[in-house]
């Protein structure tokens, strides 16, 4: 048996086709985001055992709020149920749990013990799961802008300091690092206002499989897709294998 390759250090996932999962089984659509909590837990765990450092989920956008209001209130018991399942798994397995997006406008029987895991699990270190809650790309990038504007104005900053690591320094994700593979499943191709600053070289893996089928194979195979990518970031093919080949192995220098 072949060894696998290594997996990303950093993976970010757009968890797509719950509802038309379901729909096309002639089933609620609530069913199909019951089914794609089954696909999280799998995902969750086995990217923590292959040594994944940093996993961010789409779970629910700014513009989720649009959807039917049962939808949502469904949506919302079934993560809060999530955090309570999940609990013992993330603390016991060094998982630190961390939110992005705008948690204040979950309702408060989510809010409190999302928040509790929150500083709970602040310490461990093996792997960040980053939930991306009523989160949007565009709006991160302009709450960052104003942050860095207040500081400009009180004389804190002066604009020639602003460059790109101070903007990703004032993103929601700071101390991440950016996604190495975005995965995406229902075989939609946009990134639909996720991560919009973090994903500027990310390579992407589109499926369409919907979100409740992806599971520890399909993830595999995502991960192998990566293995065989070269990622040139700007510069010709030959100058990135040079570049890799002279990079020191892992654990050296």
């Amino acid at each position: 048996m072949e060894p696998l390759p290594p997996p990303p250090r950093s993976v970010a996932i757009i968890m797509d086709g719950n509802g038309r999962w379901a729909q096309a089984r002639g089933l609620p659509r609530i069913r199909g985001h019951e089914e794609g909590a089954v696909s999280v837990n799998e995902v969750v765990r086995h990217c923590r055992k292959r040594g994944v450092k940093a996993l961010t989920l789409y779970s629910f956008s700014t513009e989720n709020w649009r959807r039917p209001a049962d939808e949502v209130a469904a949506l919302m018991k079934l993560l809060q149920r999530y955090v309570f399942q999940e609990r013992d798994t993330i603390l016991g397995n060094g998982i630190q749990l961390r939110i992005i997006g705008q948690p204040d406008r979950l309702p408060a029987f989510v809010q409190k013990p999302l928040r509790m895991l929150v500083s709970d699990s602040a310490k461990n270190d093996d792997m960040v799961l980053c939930l991306a809650l009523s989160y949007g790309g565009r709006q991160e990038i302009v709450d960052a802008v104003q942050d860095i504007a207040r500081k400009v104005k009180a004389g804190q900053l002066d604009p020639s300091q602003v460059d790109e690591a101070l903007v990703s320094a004032h993103m929601q994700t700071r101390g991440m690092p950016d996604p190495d593979l975005l995965i995406r499943t229902s075989g939609e191709l946009r990134v639909s206002n996720f991560l919009l600053w973090q994903i500027a070289y990310t390579e992407m893996y589109v499926t369409d499989l919907a979100w409740p089928d992806f599971r520890v194979p399909q993830l595999e195979q995502a991960f192998a897709a990566y293995a065989h990518r070269e990622r040139r970031f700007g510069r010709t093919g030959q100058q990135a294998r040079e570049l890799s080949a002279s990079a020191p192995a892992p654990g050296k220098g």
